[in-house]
């Protein structure tokens, strides 16, 4: 999402642990009501939602203004969601419009009663929990390290890779701790998963990698170079690779992508071809161009109705 998490100083966080078996089914977290200006609906928060796989983050829960226990709701998991709602609490003041559109689209009838998870990122931690580890092991260790040395000198990835570790957490410690304390739809014909930029890579990355999981994707100005340089990169081929071996099967599942032509979106255009003819051949059709779109909330907000209905629809 831009480059906001790249300038923010580095902070100093314990690490976290690697375990298998999870608590946090068991502890008991009090949400807060957060002060956010709102079009409609309310967002309850958590905040520094513990996990045994990645750091402690704020977890926003936003409900519609029909919300009752005697509904039953499906879930979008989104990611950087602190960018959510509110662009006066926002470092580049600037948001996604998430509760406005998606409350219109309720009111039209043209999605499903849903929620909204936002899943904030920490700011130097965002690269390694979105950057998806498996397409990055299939490249030779000379190229690893390249990557890993270039990213580290612009403060993108300060520790290894954990982006497996972040789906754990978001699949066996936040899911069913969302399930059990929302009136939810938990199958994955009613769980999505949806982020822009390098929240595009991970959400590709959560649908392939959990495909009983979730049942939908919205990868939105997809972050396919993985740094900021195209030149000599063999990042968007390893994940090009990886999809053309791992998208879950097009008849059970909702893939959702799209991309601008300014700014960093214009780096991806060299892909989009290929991309597109991996899709086709997995039986996607959804791979959409917004000319003079830029890479910024703004755009994403712009069109976020589109991969909303698509996904959602009632």
């Amino acid at each position: 999402m831009n480059k906001f998490a790249i300038f923010l100083p580095l902070v100093s966080i314990l690490s976290c642990k690697d375990k298998i078996e999870t608590q946090i089914d068991i502890i008991e977290l009090n949400p807060v009501e957060a002060q956010l200006t709102l079009t409609s609906g309310k967002v309850l928060r958590y905040v520094n939602f513990p996990s045994d796989f990645v750091y402690a983050r704020n977890v926003d829960v936003w409900l519609p203004d029909n919300y009752n226990n005697n509904k039953k709701y499906a879930v979008l998991y989104m990611h950087d969601g602190q960018m959510l709602f509110d662009s006066t609490t926002t470092w580049n003041k600037r948001e996604w419009g998430v509760d406005e559109t998606v409350s219109k689209l309720l009111e039209a009838q043209k999605i499903k009663n849903c929620i909204v998870v936002g899943i904030w990122n920490i700011s130097a931690y965002r690269h390694i929990d979105y950057f998806p580890n498996k397409p990055f092991l299939t490249l030779s260790k000379t190229q690893q390290d390249s990557i890993l040395s270039s990213a580290k000198r612009q403060n993108l990835m300060i520790k290894k890779i954990q982006s497996d570790n972040y789906l754990k957490f978001i699949v066996t410690e936040l899911k069913p701790f969302i399930d059990r304390n929302f009136s939810t739809l938990p199958d994955s014909a009613n769980t999505f998963v949806a982020g822009a930029s390098m929240g595009g890579l991970i959400s590709m990355y959560a649908i392939s990698e959990y495909p009983d999981i979730f049942g939908g994707a919205a990868c939105l100005s997809t972050h396919w170079i993985g740094t900021f340089t195209d030149q000599n990169n063999p990042i968007p081929n390893a994940f090009l690779q990886y999809m053309e071996n791992n998208l879950p099967d097009a008849g059970t599942h909702k893939m959702y992508f799209d991309y601008g032509t300014r700014t960093l979106d214009s780096l991806y255009l060299p892909y989009q071809n290929r991309i597109t003819q991996i899709l086709l051949d997995k039986g996607y059709s959804i791979n959409r161009k917004f000319e003079g779109h830029d890479h910024s909330e703004n755009s994403w907000k712009e069109r976020l109705h589109i991969p909303l209905e698509f996904l959602l629809q009632n």
